[in-house]
């Protein structure tokens, strides 16, 4: 049997910062640190940076109504990603949204994706990370 979610994610060790970024093609100095294991990018930085570089490919995973099992647009889109990336050898940067309060109050699932598709840590992520999306639902309420 497939380990629970929560069980997955807490059994990950994360990859330092800088690794990921580094991977990524994302520069120190474009990288903002949000505790140890989280980050944002200064997509100015970057987009000044690369404004002359060739264009890659986009990807749009949306609409999809979850299986039986729960896997919808989260897992898959990790999923995805990581065949692209370990299967194919492509460089892949993933972007998904933060999850709204729903998956806080026992509504629905989260969108860190499920089983070995996840985002971790999953409890961060799914309690509003940075805090970012909790300003908006309070400037907007």
């Amino acid at each position: 049997p497939v380990p629970r979610d929560i069980a997955i994610s807490q059994a990950c060790t994360p990859l330092p910062l800088e690794y990921v970024a580094a991977a990524a093609g994302v520069a120190r100095d474009e990288l903002i640190p949000w505790g140890r294991h989280k980050a944002k990018v200064d997509a100015g930085r970057v987009a000044a940076r690369l404004a002359g570089a060739p264009e890659g490919s986009l990807v749009v995973v949306c609409g999809i109504n979850p299986t039986p099992l729960g896997e919808g647009k989260s897992t898959t889109t990790i999923g995805l990603c990581q065949a692209l990336g370990k299967n194919l050898g492509k460089r892949v940067v993933t972007t998904i949204r933060q999850p709204s309060q729903g998956p806080t109050f026992g509504i629905k699932g989260g969108a860190a994706g499920g089983g070995y598709s996840q985002v971790i840590p999953m409890e961060e992520f799914n309690l509003h990370m940075t805090g970012d999306i909790h300003a908006i639902v309070a400037a907007n309420n």
